[in-house]
């Protein structure tokens, strides 16, 4: 069906967006803009910018003055989260409809929405409790697993592998390129939800050294609130730069599998598998760049957010390729119908 094509590639581009929104409003500091959920100081559409609408706020949450510049910030990143989440109905609703049955299953539409829900809650907890860091990373993971889902579905209906695919080694390395990335992305979500991506301010080493003083038990310890121990203490800056270490030995072992994943891909016959490899190596280099660039300039906000969208883009190009890589029979939500077409076929040149 067109209707779902459509809404499906503006779904996957508006997912990008949500993630890009949803780390400037982190990094900027404004996660706490709307001191309630889902609305904000009350207003459903907008804040309270007028001076009667702001002291009427004061009063309803006194200790909590309004900035308006945040409070912005955070709603508009709600209504462009909430506009996703409509469009993932949609293609829920439409997936269950019997043309479109006979054609994917309704298992993946399905579970984005549950997973869009979850993340609604996620979102009010995130407000609710706090910014606690355990619920502020479930959040990124969520908005991650949601633009996973919908690259999925665009791309498990694509054409047949090219005939010169790399072997099952190349498909067991880029799964593990593929799980590596996951895992960092969960570390770089607690680095930033911890506020420890300045506790190393040098590179390569950490405060002088390769190995400076940490604590782990603190550092990983998922039940705590922000900036305390699980027993309510001052959390110490050891356990921060136990924190950000372990997020670069992530990044060792993401570029080590990713790139002997391209350098493979690169090594292949086939042109579109070449092209593929050299995609990913870019990318790759390009988020160590920016990674290093954010310490040693301190985290400037503009490269901090574009960090966070390379880590959705590169995620986005090793779930492309784990797809491809796959024998077609086992691709996700097979389709047999000959109108169906993947993200890819928006992309083609016009002959």
């Amino acid at each position: 069906m067109r209707l779902y094509r459509r809404l499906l590639l503006v779904a996957t581009l508006l997912a990008f967006a949500v993630i890009a929104l949803g780390a400037y409003v982190r990094l900027s500091d404004a996660g706490l803009g709307c001191p309630d959920w889902p609305g904000c100081y009350g207003h459903w559409l907008g804040v309270p910018d007028a001076a009667h609408e702001q002291l009427a706020a004061q009063q309803a949450y006194p200790g909590k003055p309004v900035d308006s510049a945040k409070a912005w910030k955070e709603m508009v990143h709600r209504y462009f989260a909430g506009t996703l989440g409509l469009l993932i109905l949609a293609l829920c609703l439409l997936s269950w409809r019997s043309e479109l049955r006979r054609r994917q299953s309704p298992a993946l539409p399905t579970l984005l929405l549950v997973i869009v829900g979850i993340q609604a809650a996620l979102g009010m907890w995130t407000v609710t409790l706090l910014l606690k860091p355990l619920i502020v990373t479930l959040h990124l993971l969520g908005g991650m697993a949601t633009l996973s889902l919908l690259v999925g579905l665009a791309l498990s209906n694509s054409q047949t592998p090219p005939s010169l695919a790399p072997g099952p080694g190349a498909r067991w390395l880029a799964a593990g390129a593929l799980l590596a990335v996951l895992v960092q992305i969960a570390l770089g979500g607690w680095v930033s939800s911890n506020y420890a991506a300045l506790a190393c301010p040098d590179f390569p080493l950490c405060q002088g050294q390769w190995r400076p003083v940490m604590e782990f038990g603190q550092a990983f310890s998922l039940h705590r609130e922000l900036g305390q121990t699980a027993a309510g203490e001052l959390l110490p800056f050891e356990a921060l730069t136990a924190i950000h270490w372990t997020h670069r030995l992530g990044a060792l072992a993401v570029a080590v599998l990713a790139g002997a994943l391209a350098v493979v891909l690169r090594r292949t016959g086939e042109r579109r598998w070449r092209n593929w490899g050299g995609v990913l190596l870019c990318l790759l280099l390009a988020q160590i760049a920016l990674g290093m660039a954010n310490v040693l300039l301190a985290l400037p906000l503009g490269l901090a957010v574009a960090h966070n969208l390379g880590a959705a883009v590169l995620l986005t190009v090793l779930l492309s390729i784990n797809i491809r890589l796959r024998p077609a029979g086992q691709r996700l939500a097979p389709a047999s119908g000959p109108q169906h077409r993947g993200l890819h076929e928006y992309c083609k040149p016009s002959p």
